[in-house]
């Protein structure tokens, strides 16, 4: 289990408390002392590192990087020892990069065959994604990146992502959407999770 150095903690300043959890900008981490900065980047099929940090959305150009088979391709095949290899590929070319963490796999629900991120998510099914997701992580992190899982937890839409507010009974939060993430976190301990969606309180009839 990951430990917290209080005494690191309590000599830093204010700032460089607030710095550290803010990040220098949208791919870096801030650095304090005693913590180097650490660079995310973006890895639905493939390393996505812009050329300009300021750059949230992939407008501008980004680094020449290989172009890996989607997700959704790949859970296809129902074969856990090809995700795991896929994940060693994809972290040995983060590596090449100096990417120290991957945003992604996305391990999402398909709920809606038009959702607009189905190429990134692995399944519809919550077994099937947390194992191949699971191989897919131990796989990245094998070549020593770390993973941030995403995204945590309930979004399963694009429409008002930021602003929306996911309402779900804890039944269906249980056995759908959170049980893959359960089954990831405990046998592949990714390195973090990512999120951009505010989970509300259950409430009757609710769709998630």
């Amino acid at each position: 289990m990951t430990t917290i150095d209080m005494h690191f903690v309590q000599g830093l300043t204010l700032a460089e408390r607030a710095a550290l959890v803010t990040g220098a900008d949208f791919w870096y981490t801030a650095q304090v002392p005693g913590v180097e900065r650490v660079m995310f980047a973006d890895g639905p099929a493939g390393i996505r590192k812009p050329n300009n940090t300021q750059d949230t959305m992939g407008l501008t150009e980004s680094e020449p990087a290989v172009a890996f088979p989607s997700a959704a391709l790949l859970a296809s095949f129902f074969d856990e020892d090809l995700l795991h290899r896929y994940g060693q590929q994809l972290g040995a070319a983060a590596a090449a990069k100096q990417v120290s963490v991957l945003l992604g796999p996305e391990v999402n629900l398909k709920r809606n065959p038009l959702a607009g991120r189905n190429f990134e998510y692995l399944s519809e099914d919550p077994l099937v994604t947390g194992r191949l997701g699971t191989a897919f992580v131990k796989g990245v992190q094998s070549a020593g990146v770390g993973i941030a899982l995403k995204h945590f937890a309930v979004t399963n839409r694009e429409s008002h992502r930021y602003t929306v507010s996911s309402n779900v009974d804890e039944r269906a939060l249980r056995e759908l959407y959170l049980a893959q993430f359960e089954k990831i976190v405990k046998t592949a301990r990714p390195a973090g999770l990512a999120s951009h969606a505010r989970l509300g309180p259950p409430r009757p009839n609710a769709n998630g």
